[in-house]
């Protein structure tokens, strides 16, 4: 199986880009959000799913862990393909992802092309309480040399499961306070308003 390519953008297109490893160019199915930081001409590093089918073999790739570990949740969801799970990272970023499935907001997930209410409202049900990656987290680059900075919401988060909340709880109150009073809040005001509404 192949888990990551790191080569020359060889070309880019709407849904895909090719990628060229020691000769080899492998078509790669990509996010609109990881083939905007792709370039053609420059190198590049993809962390890459495979699925294998008996009529076919498909590359995934992304461009942060976070948008690859939630196309994995994404498609473990019944109705949700490859091209569906492209589509909504494509729309919404990992953290915004997050908040929607904490919040059960199945309007924000149903905002991708190809996502009716009805799948939306699987996703969202079916994700809720799994674990979910990127909660706050911009997309960073894999290949960046340095680990992204915590966010406040990551912040937060940690400090409501140090007082004892689930995770789950957690993340939902602080996606909640977020949601009410705007992103920038620091992380004191946004724990405790995220205490207020902690159930």
């Amino acid at each position: 199986m192949i888990a990551s390519l790191k080569g020359i953008v060889q070309a880019t297109a709407a849904d895909h880009a090719v990628i060229e490893v020691g000769g080899v160019g492998y078509l790669v199915q990509a996010s609109s959000r990881t083939l905007s930081q792709l370039e053609p001409g420059a190198a590049t590093f993809l962390l890459v799913e495979t699925q294998v089918r008996e009529d076919a073999i498909t590359l995934f790739g992304f461009g942060s862990a976070s948008e690859r570990d939630w196309f994995r949740l994404l498609t473990s969801v019944q109705g949700v393909g490859g091209k569906v799970a492209l589509a909504i990272l494509g729309t919404l970023a990992p953290d915004e992802i997050s908040r929607a499935v904490t919040l059960d907001d199945k309007a924000m997930i149903a905002r991708a092309q190809g996502v009716g209410p009805r799948l939306a409202a699987r996703i969202t049900t079916e994700l809720k309480g799994k674990a979910m990656p990127g909660l706050g987290a911009a997309l960073a680059p894999v290949a960046a040399a340095t680990p992204a900075p915590a966010t406040p919401a990551a912040d937060a988060v940690a400090a409501l499961e140090a007082l004892g909340f689930r995770t789950p709880d957690a993340a939902r109150a602080v996606a909640e306070a977020q949601r009410d009073l705007g992103d920038d809040l620091p992380v004191p005001a946004l724990v405790r308003e995220a205490l207020k509404r902690a159930r």
